[in-house]
Formats: C-alpha cells, structure tokens, sequence
C-alpha cells in the first residue's frame, strides 16, 4: 500500500485550522481535489465511494465553519466521513483505510480527537450530539457548537425520531443536517421520502423562498434577517406545500431545503444559523456520487464497488476458469423464491438491505410478498410477527449486528408468543473491513438464551437451502435462527434437491478415535481442512458438524461425550456464551469431564482486515485448530501456543 498524493491545494492541508487559513473563494478548488483524492484511494484500496463523494462540499463547509474538535461533529453511519477523516490529519495514512491495523472505515473515538462519536450503524447521530450539547450546557461551554450530519435514509429508523422529539424541548444548542439524496444504500423508501419530495419539489414554494432570501440580502437590518427569515420562510411552506413542516412541529428552526453542493453558499449559510440558540435543522440536496459519472447514474453499485478502473469506470471482477461457489446472501435470495414458488404463505421482509442481503431478487419477481421497510430493525420484527399471527410464514432477513437493535422485539413479539418468525441472520461471524461495529459475534449467545428459540447455522450452501425448508414446513411452530456469514460458500454446484433436517439433530462429518471436534456453521469447513493435515500427522480426530445450538443434538453429544476425552470447539461466534458454552453446560450437566479448547472470536472487541485475517488472529482457523489438536495428542510431545 503506497500513499496516494493529494492536489495542490489539498497537500497543504493537514488539519481544519490550514482550511480556515485559505480565502473562500478557494474552496470549491478544494472540493475538487479533495473529490479527486477520494477516487484516487477507493479504486485502488476500496471502501465506500458514493455517500463520501456527495457529502464533500459539506465536509469542507462544516470543517471551514466550525471549531474542530472543540466543536462537536458527529457523522450518522459513517459512510461519507471520508472527507473528514481526510482534512482531520488522517490524508497520509489514509491508503491504509479499512485495512488490517489500518486507520478504520468510519469515524472512531479512539483513533483521533476529531471523530466525537464512533458510528457504525445508522441513525445515532442526533442522539448522540444531543447528549454532548446537553453536557455542555450543564458545565457552562455556551460557546461549544454541536452539529449532527444524518442521511434521508437514516431518518426513516425510530432513534431519530426519539432524538427530535427530545431535542425539541431539551433547549440545547445542536445543529442537525439533513443530508437529502434519497437514498440509502439501496433507494429511500417510506412516507418520509414522500414529505421530503413534496418540500423540495414544489416549484411555487423553492420560485418564493429563491425571491424571499434575494430580497433578504439586500436589507441592511442583519437583525431582522435572523430573527424574521425563518418565521417568513415557514409561512411560505405553509402556503405552497400540502404538509405542515414536521421538524418546526417538533421544535426546530427549519432551514432548507438548500444546494449541498455550492461550498461558498453553504459556508455562508452554516455561519448564519450554527450560533443561533436552540435546536436547529439546515435540509441539504445532494447527489450520492457526485463528481463520478457512473456512480451518480448508478448509486447502489457504487456505495462500494470493491476496485476499479478510476478512468474507465471498470469494476474489477476475478475471472475464474471454473465454476465458484456463490455468495451465502444470493444462496438465500434464490432459495426464498423457489420456497415461495411452492408455499403461498411465505412472505420476506429486510430493513433496507434487499441488495446486500439477495431480497431484491424475490421483490423484483414477487414485489407484494418481499418488502423493504427501510432501516428500521425492530419495525421488521415486529411487523413479522403480525404477519406470524395471521399465518404467514415470514423470513425476516436482518444482519447479525443489525439484530442487536431489535433484541426486544424478538423477546417480547416473537419468542414471548412463539410466533413462526424465521430469522435469517446474514453476516453472521467475523464480516472483514467493516470492522467492530458490523461483526456479527454475539447473535448465538443472545438467541440461545431465549425460550421457544431454534438456533442453527449451515455448513454450506446446500444446507442453508435445507435450513430454510425445514423452517417453513407447518410442523414448524417456533421462532427459528438461521445464521450464515458473509461471502461465498463452498458449493460450486449449490443448487441441490431440497430436504427436511429433524430439529435439534447434526451430523458426524468424519470418525476418529482421538479427539473430537466440534463445529457450528461455517467454519466447519476449517475443519473439514484441518482434519486432513491431521490425519498425514497421525492424529486420529473426529469431527462434528453440531448445527443447532439451540435444541442441542443431545444424542450425538451423549457419544462423544463417552467417547472423548480431549475435545475442541469450533465457531465463528463469540466465546463467551456461544456454541462452546453450550456444549459444556451439557457435559456438565450429565457429568462428563473432558478437556475442552473453545475456538471462536475472543472476549474483547475485534477491529477490521479481511475475513482470514481475523479468523487467524481471532484462532479459529484451520492453522489453529490443527494447533489445538497437536496440543492434545499424545503423538506430538511439545505445546502449540495459539495466539488471538
């Protein structure tokens, strides 16, 4: 990785205080370069692409305006803060974004002072610079500015709303921008992408408000600017727009909606209302993508598009001579269609990710029986459970970490009423460059704990295909998990005759007579792998695909636990609490005492690199589960250490 050189003008910018130093007039030029040095990193590097493009000339109006890091700011996901971690001393390291030990893919309060709040799911950021302006009132910082930046996209979650409504009679100081592209990562949807539409489309109401603010910079009296133009402008949408403005009727100033992509203009316009007291909103229109072609025309492709060929545009794929096994995600996607083919009750349901979790193929094909409900998680579970109550059968595709934020509603809606929810929990494990706040480490332990709940995870793509036919069958009545990981499976020829797996029941993947190994899902195929070197280093091992953690596979564990002596764990899940903690509660439990190693993501927070990397670093992968058994054969003498 080498650095990527900056422009002119950007090359001599290192921290806000340089940007403050250059005329206004400059700052489109370093929009331009700043733009460039974006695309210059992710061709080649990867990342996010398209949200960090449309936000660059807020970036620099904000970093212009504000007191950074004196001043709050905080960035809603994180997505498009690549700018700010640019112009934030991060330029020279920033070839290593998203790499392993590398700088992270989104803003993070232990790597500089001036990331205020780590964001990696959507839709905190008012919360959280509501909580900083309420601290600093309270300690007397009345100079101190709070800004949060949020997407239209982020705005359809409930936690927004919550901070509105809160913001609106806490009397703090905050600055919220509505970053308005209409999209997310896939297209907005929702009645709040209509009410946006309607304020920023209404030609009667942008013709007055364009006279209005013409006719206002020619009054000499700044007083009366500031103290009338927001009165005058709300009078205006009341006029010309069918909605009443819904952030007024929460207690916020109201300005907007502006050009998020006139700098000059937008600098100017943040200085006039950052200072005035009390909960404010400035509504920007941009374009995701902005400044690259393809990217604007294509904004889903483009949020990141892995590398590519900067000149041409070319996305680069790998050409491969034989067939590949497929994606989990598009095993899922195929599969829901050819079940809802046969079984008129099947429904699907994903907060906002039909691309990145394959829904998309069923809500193109079957567009009344897949639904995007937007990025609101616990909506999703909830209205699959109501869809439960009236019989349909319901895949509720969510993304592990996504889960977490909807945990009630899996407790109190679902499992509570034993409802026939099916959970597909995508991006389940360790996910790569997204880092910490995207790893799925934690769903086996807070699923296993909840009565009524099934709990399983696939080995391979013809298993999840299984999974998710046994899970629709009538006879199933309970809430039923099936977790899978990121990225490609093992199956070049996935496309198997589908067949019915008995609840509760795994299957012994190879007999051995020394030890025995454990797996759960995935990472079962380490082993499949680790199992033949052993077998060249004369060490007998049997292994264990256990594929439902919650009911256990009482009669297969019965066997090795009379059988073995010397056992190990395998998942790709967190230690504490997970597949390990269940198989020795069950050995306790019947009085076995085996020497147990549990293998899976340890008891501390893993940052981000490439899926091998962490299972390496995390030791559960084929080189340390072949350690862990050379440790306990009497056929080799010495100790491995295994490193996480």
């Amino acid at each position: 990785m080498e650095e990527i050189a900056a422009g002119p003008l950007l090359s001599t910018i290192e921290y806000p205080s340089d940007l403050q130093k250059l005329d206004k007039l400059q700052l489109q030029q370093v929009c331009n370069e700043l733009r460039q040095f974006i695309i210059d990193c992710v061709s080649v590097n990867g990342g996010h692409f398209g949200a960090s493009l449309g936000v660059v000339e807020l970036t620099v109006a904000l970093h212009y305006v504000l007191r950074a890091p004196y001043d709050k700011l905080v960035w809603d996901v994180g997505h498009q803060a690549y700018g700010h971690k640019i112009l934030t001393g991060r330029r020279k390291v920033f070839h290593t974004n998203r790499k392993f030990k590398g700088i992270s893919g989104f803003p993070n309060i232990g790597e500089s002072e001036y990331d205020a709040f780590g964001v990696g799911h959507s839709s905190t950021s008012i919360s959280a610079a509501l909580g900083m302006a309420i601290a600093s009132k309270l300690k007397g910082e009345t100079d101190r500015r709070h800004v949060a930046v949020i997407g239209d996209g982020a705005m359809t979650a409930g936690l927004p709303f919550e901070a509105l409504n809160h913001a609106g009679v806490a009397n703090a100081n905050i600055l919220v921008i509505l970053n308005d592209n209409n999209m997310s990562i896939d297209a907005n949807v929702g009645a709040l992408k209509e009410y946006l539409t309607d304020i920023t489309t209404s030609k009667t109401y942008n013709k007055l408000r364009d006279d209005f603010w013409h006719l206002l910079g020619k009054l000499p009296a700044a007083n009366f600017q500031r103290s009338m133009a927001s009165k005058i402008e709300a009078s205006l949408k009341g006029v010309v727009s069918k909605a009443s403005n819904l952030f007024e009727a929460l207690g916020f100033r109201y300005f907007g909606p502006v050009d998020g992509h006139n700098v000059v203009k937008l600098a100017d316009q943040l200085k006039d209302i950052v200072d005035l007291p009390g909960p404010k909103l400035l509504h920007i229109k941009t374009v995701k993508g902005k400044g690259y072609d393809l990217a604007e025309k294509d904004q889903t492709l483009w949020h990141a598009p892995g590398l590519f060929d900067k000149v041409t545009g070319q996305i680069n794929t790998k050409v491969f001579n034989t067939p590949q096994p497929p994606k989990y995600q598009d095993v899922f996607g195929k599969t829901i269609i050819e079940l809802a083919e046969q079984n008129p009750k099947i429904m699907g349901i994903t907060p906002a990710m039909p691309s990145g979790c394959s829904l998309k193929y069923m809500m193109a094909e079957m567009p009344d029986r897949a639904l995007d409900v937007g990025i609101a998680e616990q909506h999703a579970v909830t209205v699959s459970a109501g869809l439960a109550t009236q019989g349909m059968k319901v895949f509720c595709n969510i993304y592990s970490s996504f889960m977490q934020r909807a945990y009630d509603m899996v407790v109190h809606d679902v499992a509570i009423q034993d409802l026939p929810v099916i959970f597909c929990l995508d991006r389940a494990g360790v996910v790569g460059d997204d880092g910490a706040t995207h790893h799925g480490a934690y769903d086996v332990a807070y699923m296993r704990c909840i009565p009524n709940m099934i709990v399983s995870s696939p080995m391979n793509e013809s298993e999840l295909r299984n999974l998710m036919y046994t899970a629709q069958l009538d006879e199933n009545t309970h809430p039923f998990v099936i977790r899978y990981p990121r990225g490609q499976g093992v199956l070049p020829e996935w496309q198997t005759p589908m067949e019915k797996i008995t609840v509760g029941t795994g299957r012994k993947i190879k007999d051995g007579s020394e030890m025995a190994i454990i797996t759960l899902g995935h990472c079962g195929n380490f082993a499949v792998e680790a199992c033949k070197e052993l077998t060249t280093l004369g060490i007998d091992a049997a292994h264990y695909d256990l594929r439902f953690v919650k009911p256990l596979d009482e009669a297969m564990l019965h066997e090795i636990g009379k059988r073995f002596s010397k056992i190990i764990t395998v998942e790709d899940g967190c230690i504490r609490g997970g597949m390990g903690s269940a198989v020795l509660e069950f050995f306790n439990e019947h009085n076995y005492k085996p020497s147990v190693t549990i293998l899976g993501i340890p008891d501390e927070i893993v940052e981000h690199g490439k899926p091998e990397e962490l299972h390496h670093l995390c030791g559960y992968d084929k080189e340390a589960i072949v350690a862990a058994a050379k440790n306990f054969s009497s056929v080799v003498a010495e100790t491995v250490s295994i490193g996480v």
